[in-house]
């Protein structure tokens, strides 16, 4: 991840636009798919979420990066303690910048930030999940909350209920559809990340799942691919794309210069499971992903549905 360096002895900090370059660029390298949905959004909108991106990131290195086996539940403890500092107003690193100068702008709360370091805690303590249940708790706080953070960000439509009648109702709030989106979201990612996982001794999809197909840890970790398997990732994927169309119907209810990007990003996201499919659910030796030309050539049609909705 790219580094700027800084001085915490005199607290002396980079310029905010030189804070969200790099986030830009983070989010560039690491998140394609993401990063050219962020491409569709309003210039403050998109500087947002880069900067919410690279905090996101960060906390999920703090698990899964380089310097993970050093990651104990003290480290996550600072870590908390740092987030605090940032919605104080007080960045304590050059990226921080950036994300203090978003919860100016933004009405973002603390809570989603703090449950989504609550989700690595769980990657300490755990490798496997037995029921779905577990598992998507797992998939809230390390993704569901990020459809939380986004929403803040996108804004919510407030002429939808223009009509008398509808005066004294309750806005239209489409944060469940939001964290459907994100649960949605991980729930590809794991799909999509078996192998790589399994490399690491783990299994995120639910054992009970495995037993509902006769489908054995030790058949995951050599890589078996049969009609078992074939059967079981068919019924994940399902249930990902069932996640997928729940989350479809809030995006009416954003604002509307955040409906296209975010239409598009949950399109282009999922068309990773058309390609799990297409690779024959071989997740163990083969990548799933969007090539750039095929993602570029979904982006009129996404302009026009979600100009339908």
């Amino acid at each position: 991840m790219l580094q700027l360096s800084h001085s915490l002895r005199s607290k002396e900090f980079v310029p905010k636009e030189d804070a969200y370059e790099a986030c830009r660029q983070v989010t560039a390298e690491y998140s394609k798919t993401f990063y050219l949905g962020t491409l569709l959004m309003t210039p403050e909108k998109r500087r947002a979420i880069w900067a919410i991106y690279v905090w996101c990131r960060r906390t999920d290195e703090l698990v899964d990066g380089p310097q993970a086996a050093l990651t104990t539940e003290e480290t996550l403890d600072r870590w908390e303690k740092q987030l605090t500092s940032i919605f104080q107003g007080q960045p304590v690193e050059n990226t921080d910048v950036a994300l203090v100068d978003t919860l100016q702008r933004f009405p973002l709360e603390i809570q989603p930030f703090k449950d989504m370091i609550e989700g690595q805690r769980m990657d300490l303590d755990r490798s496997r999940y037995h029921t779905f249940e577990e598992l998507e708790l797992y998939c809230y706080r390390v993704a569901g909350t990020v459809g939380l953070m986004s929403t803040a960000v996108m804004g919510i439509d407030s002429e939808q209920q223009t009509a008398p009648w509808q005066r004294y109702e309750p806005s239209p709030n489409p944060m469940k559809e939001a964290v459907a989106l994100g649960i949605a979201n991980q729930l590809t990612n794991i799909l999509r990340d078996v192998g790589e996982d399994a490399r690491r001794g783990r299994i995120y999809l639910p054992l009970e799942d495995l037993a509902l197909f006769d489908y054995t840890e030790a058949d995951l970790m050599n890589g078996v691919i049969d009609d078992r398997w074939r059967a079981l990732m068919q019924f994940e994927i399902q249930r990902a794309r069932k996640f997928y169309q729940e989350a479809e119907q809030g995006i009416s209810r954003l604002s509307p210069d955040a409906r296209w990007p975010v239409w598009a990003a949950q399109v282009l996201y999922s068309k990773i499971l058309t390609v799990i499919e297409q690779n024959g659910y071989d997740v163990f030796t083969k990548r799933a992903y969007v090539p750039r030309l095929q993602k570029i050539m979904c982006l009129p049609g996404t302009l026009v549905r979600s100009r339908m909705l």
